[in-house]
């Protein structure tokens, strides 16, 4: 009988993951027929059927959901076991997996990402982003090494690192009358039209935080998927908005309808940490990128 290959188990796990076939093939770079054809095999091998195959929609069985959970964990330990070799042949070298908020990535990149490329040479990153829940899923499955987001989150069997602390600013209409202030206290916002994120965003619960002391009402019928489009909603006159630091600065500072307004001190702020498995091979470098993370993103908030 042929020994258990690891490379069925990703295919398997992939279509776990997308529950297609087609989609599962291009993540593992082989042709549909051939990934079709090695889970059957595994399937012929194990002597049950992992995978329930319809015409529209693909479902895994019940010995197919417990076997897909013990392959993430064979995938990630053997993904670790390549990693350790390459953390002797030298640790900071090689592939590393960063996952970042939507509301985080497109801002702090530009202010590392060439530091990072320039101090670490020989570390190849590869960025992906993800809200809170899903990008927590992914550090346990081994699927990315570094997840960058807002804390607090469930961390157990994780590493926490704090970041930066980065503050609110609040963004308003150029025409609004409270763009004559210097800085605003939540309670000048008493009865202003509140605009934030769709659920399962972070920031929207910490934007309601910061603005519960104040009378706000929430734009019931306005639900936005990024900050961006809170930015044009909030040109366009309809109303309010919390936005983080680094997201009105540089290219973001100077957005055509929108002026933002730091807040009166005790400053509101969302703290930014990174987290990584406690078993990661990955750890020097990890440390290095957060380093490089914490400098650059630090002199920006502070300046």
């Amino acid at each position: 009988m042929a020994d258990l290959k690891l490379k069925d188990l990703r295919y398997l796990v992939a279509v776990a993951d997308t529950r297609h076939f087609g989609q599962a093939a291009a993540r593992c770079f082989v042709s549909q027929p051939t990934l079709s054809a090695q889970l059957k095999k595994l399937e012929d091998y194990l002597g049950v059927q992992l995978v329930e195959r319809h015409p529209r929609r693909i479902a895994l069985t019940e010995a197919g959901t417990q076997v897909v959970a013990r392959a993430r964990r064979i995938i990630e330990a053997s993904d670790e076991i390549v990693a350790l070799a390459e953390l002797q042949r030298d640790p900071l070298a090689g592939r590393l997996r960063m996952a970042l908020l939507p509301t985080i990535g497109p801002y702090l990149l530009p202010l590392v990402a060439a530091r990072i490329r320039r101090k670490l040479t020989r570390i190849e990153l590869l960025l992906y982003e993800y809200q809170t829940g899903p990008m927590l899923d992914h550090l346990q499955a081994g699927d990315i090494d570094l997840g960058v987001l807002a804390l607090p989150v469930p961390s157990d069997g994780l590493v926490e690192r704090a970041l930066f602390d980065e503050p609110f600013v609040v963004a308003l209409p150029e025409q609004h009358p409270l763009t004559s202030r210097k800085s605003l206290k939540a309670t000048d916002l008493n009865g202003e039209t509140l605009l934030l994120l769709e659920d399962g965003h972070c920031l929207r619960d910490q934007a309601l935080d910061v603005c519960a002391r104040a009378q706000l009402h929430e734009k019931q019928d306005f639900r936005a998927t990024s900050l961006e489009t809170l930015r044009q909603m909030v040109a366009s006159g309809g109303g309010i908005t919390l936005l983080p630091l680094l997201a009105s600065s540089g290219a973001y500072g100077n957005a055509r309808g929108v002026v933002t307004l730091p807040f009166a001190k005790p400053v509101p702020v969302r703290h930014i940490g990174a987290l990584w498995r406690k078993t990661s091979a990955r750890s020097t470098a990890i440390e290095a990128v957060c380093e490089i993370i914490a400098e650059a993103a630090g002199q920006q908030v502070e300046a």
